[in-house]
């Protein structure tokens, strides 16, 4: 699949990316050799193959929710880097 030059601009600008010709050119071939792969794949016979999330079988590792009693104050603050009358300090973040 050819991509054109107002295909890779109309990209370019969406992403808010100025491009100079060199580049142009350089994408829209990267791209099109890209498109002409996915192109070969889709003549793949896949007729009879269960489609597939993961290239390998995975598991969870999920462990069953438990209620529990909650921690008290000072273990939930035991390894905190600081604290102050029973609370987290954190850093800043608004203005």
């Amino acid at each position: 699949m050819k991509i054109t030059k107002d295909e890779v601009l109309y990209v370019a600008d969406l992403a808010r990316l100025q491009l100079d010709d060199a580049s142009i050119d350089k994408f829209a071939g990267q791209i099109g050799d890209v498109l002409e792969y996915v192109d070969k794949l889709n003549e793949v016979d896949t007729e009879g193959l269960r489609p597939t999330s993961h290239a390998i079988s995975l598991t969870n590792a999920f462990r069953e929710d438990e209620q529990r009693p909650p921690l008290d104050r000072e273990q939930a603050l035991a390894n905190a880097p600081e604290k102050e009358d029973g609370n987290f300090i954190v850093p800043k973040v608004v203005g």
